[in-house]
């Protein structure tokens, strides 16, 4: 062998340590679930009763899960499944997913893939802006309906670590930046629903319910669950 091609052969190796020892220095090694100060607690958190909606105990058994039981309890550290009944009857369902651990294989899964596994069709899936007292909360709508005769409206939004996210390169950005902090980012899912056919009606009810419940909770546990919009 060449002096030359030794010296090639030794940087090639060189560089390969180099990227091993880069590779485990940045491996996440920290839970941000274990360094925030207030620790997620969905049940303790969503009130039963505020503004003109109250909890109905015993109703959540029809609220589509986000994934199959099974899988549930892989991915997720906490779920909690709520039905509310507003002042003249009407009501909204109530899910939230929780893990904390939002490394790939273990990421949330979106109701746009939950709700087709479970027979329902989406028909309409869009992105808007909730515009809050003092934030913007970006939402996913979907159009959803089970043959006969069964249309349910979704709204949800999803976060991972502080920050909210849709998926893509945005929340590989995310996953990357905990990354670089050696930390391992937690997420939810928290998605709410209604039975009815006028979609528009529906989203007008299910955002005045986010409104409400929103706006009842403390700020800083409010921020915990939306995260923070960064366009």
């Amino acid at each position: 062998m060449s002096s030359r091609a030794w010296r090639q052969g030794v940087a090639v190796l060189v560089l390969a340590v180099l990227g091993l020892l880069a590779a485990e220095l940045m491996k996440p090694v920290h839970r941000l679930a274990e360094l925030r100060a207030q620790k997620i607690d969905l049940e303790r958190m969503l009130p039963d009763r505020f503004a003109a909606w109250q909890m109905v105990p015993g109703l959540a058994g029809g609220i589509v899960n986000p994934v199959e039981e099974a899988n549930l309890r892989r991915l997720y550290s906490q779920t909690l499944s709520r039905v509310y009944v507003g002042r003249q009857g009407e009501r909204v369902m109530l899910s939230i997913a929780y893990g904390e651990d939002q490394r790939k294989y273990l990421a949330l899964h979106y109701p746009e893939v939950c709700y087709p596994a479970q027979g329902f069709s989406v028909r309409s899936n869009q992105t808007v802006l909730l515009q809050l007292t003092d934030q913007v909360l970006p939402l996913r709508r979907l159009e959803t309906f089970m043959a006969p005769n069964r249309p349910e409206p979704v709204t949800y939004w999803t976060t991972m670590g502080d920050y909210t996210s849709f998926g893509g390169l945005p929340r590989r950005m995310i996953e990357l930046r905990y990354g670089l902090r050696r930390q391992i980012p937690d997420g939810l899912l928290f998605r709410v629903s209604s039975i009815g056919p006028d979609s528009h009606a529906e989203f007008a009810k299910q955002e005045r319910f986010l409104r409400e419940l929103l706006g009842s909770l403390q700020s800083d546990t409010r921020q915990l669950l939306t995260g923070h919009y960064q366009p």
